[in-house]
């Protein structure tokens, strides 16, 4: 079994971890964008999504490829996609808990 460093395995959930960045992974999950692709999918500023597009990058989410004067993101891999799948089976589970939680994971007593 692979052993993961538990920070490290936070840091990857903290790249889940936010509307916007969620928002790009979920507009990227099937087919890869540019920049101007995925603003006008979620309608976020420009400037914010590249913030949260080096940021998925750097963690190694998701991947640019340039082509042109154009970069085209993407989710790294089929795992990438795997994984936001498993989000949405997992919220058929638990998403009304979910949405009725009345603490945030930082006020759950940590």
């Amino acid at each position: 079994m692979i052993t993961v460093d538990l920070d490290t395995k936070v840091k990857l959930i903290h790249g889940f971890s936010n509307k916007t960045r969620l928002q790009i992974l979920e507009s990227i999950k099937m087919d890869e964008k540019t920049v101007s692709e995925i603003v006008a999918d979620i309608g976020a500023s420009q400037s914010s999504i590249s913030q949260h597009l080096a940021c998925l990058k750097e963690c190694g989410i998701i991947i640019g490829r340039q082509q042109g004067k154009y970069i085209y993101y993407a989710l790294r891999n089929q795992n990438m996609r795997d994984l936001l799948s498993m989000f949405d089976t997992v919220l058929d589970d638990v998403g009304e808990n979910v949405a009725s939680c009345e603490n945030h994971i930082d006020g759950c007593g940590v």
